[in-house]
């Protein structure tokens, strides 16, 4: 009778797997061994799995998160096996460990999965993941446009050109028509910097609506725009926060969110010597960029503005009453951490911890189930 469980490794790359099981029988011991190398074809891992369902009662697959996505998770998932994405920076490593090869990953991860030692990372649906690749999209056009503005600063700079009034709006671009520069190949590069600045611009702004487009569908959607009551998180940056964290519901703690975004502070202590240092920046950048950029705004009084109560008005009042919460909290907060004579950044960065918090009481609220109504 077959009682063991197999754990394979899959170190996974464009067009190889490199295999490696890690077996655990009845009294709790098993052999790690090389199985080897298969295609990374749906056909090939279909084998795979035929033959090692023979040997084994029970099968279990990790590999690490990587740039082939989740289809060999969703595949094996469907099949009805157990599966895992493993995140890589959490994968323990030996110090001295300065030999790395496909087979070696592999047994190191079969090893590691059976020991319990792997940290799993959450598998979005493709729903949530084309969501996902849209709002990252947006974010390379905003690089791209941020990338030619600069471009363009830099050549007007070189050749004496200074705007001091605000830039990229109608009265700067009149400006920049009516540069006279004393080489016509000047005038060319100037406006070859303009039209793809204009062209980023229209991608960006093309994307944006996309996003707007697309939400009805998202079966996170409420909790998107539930987030939009806090101060300094409108559509797109709420979008881009859900769109990297996926649900936040799985966070048992809003200290768990924190820490997952990297804002708590890296500690090293020994005995009686405690020693706390900057934010440790785990976890997803992207959505910690958005909350820090978000933590900006409540350096002003608290106070809801227009275009924020217009967001709010179709939002369950227990949003609302958290949002305003969060607003004469973080307000405040920031006032009292100024006069201590702390860093305006480092003021910034505990008020981003604190939203994240904020942002964890609105996504619960908003995913509970709403209540059974009588007739």
């Amino acid at each position: 009778m077959k009682k063991s469980i197999i754990f394979a490794g899959l170190d996974v790359h464009k067009r190889t797997i490199a295999v490696a099981l890690a077996v655990l029988d009845g009294n709790g011991n098993g052999e790690v061994r090389e199985y080897g190398q298969i295609g990374n074809t749906p056909e090939a891992l279909k084998r795979l799995v035929r033959k090692l369902d023979g040997e084994a009662v029970e099968l279990r697959f990790c590999y690490e998160a990587g740039p082939c996505g989740y289809g060999i998770q969703r595949q094996l998932s469907a099949a009805g096996y157990e599966c895992i994405v493993v995140a890589p920076s959490l994968i323990p490593r030996k110090p001295g460990d300065r030999i790395k090869t496909d087979r070696r990953d592999a047994l190191n991860l079969a090893r590691l999965y059976r020991a319990g030692e792997l940290t799993a990372v959450w598998v979005p649906d493709e729903a949530h993941e084309a969501m996902r690749d849209l709002v990252r999209a947006r974010l390379a056009a905003v690089r791209s446009l941020r990338h030619a503005r600069q471009q363009l600063s830099g050549f007007l700079l070189r050749h004496g050109f200074h705007y001091s009034r605000t830039a990229w709006t109608k009265m700067h671009r009149r400006w920049l028509a009516g540069l006279r520069l004393t080489q016509s190949a000047h005038h060319i590069v100037l406006e070859d910097y303009i039209q793809t600045i204009e062209a980023a611009t229209a991608r960006r702004d093309r994307l944006s609506r996309q996003i707007e487009e697309m939400l009805s569908d998202w079966s996170l959607a409420p909790v998107v725009h539930g987030l939009q009551a806090l101060r300094g998180i409108a559509l797109v940056s709420a979008a881009t926060v859900i769109a990297e964290l996926g649900d936040i519901t799985r966070f048992t703690s809003p200290s768990q969110l924190m820490a997952y975004l990297g804002l708590v502070p890296c500690e090293q202590s020994s005995g009686q010597t405690r020693r706390q240092g900057g934010i440790t920046k785990a976890g997803n950048r992207t959505a910690r960029r958005m909350l820090i950029e978000a933590a900006w705004s409540y350096r002003f009084p608290a106070r809801i503005a227009r275009n924020q109560l217009l967001c709010q008005e179709q939002l369950p009042k227990p949003v609302r009453d958290i949002a305003w919460k969060a607003q004469v909290r973080l307000c405040g907060r920031y006032r009292k951490l100024t006069r201590a004579g702390k860093p305006p950044v480092t003021v910034v960065t505990a008020i981003a911890r604190e939203l994240a918090g904020f942002v964890w009481a609105i996504a619960g609220q908003v995913s509970q189930p709403a209540p059974d109504r009588q007739p």
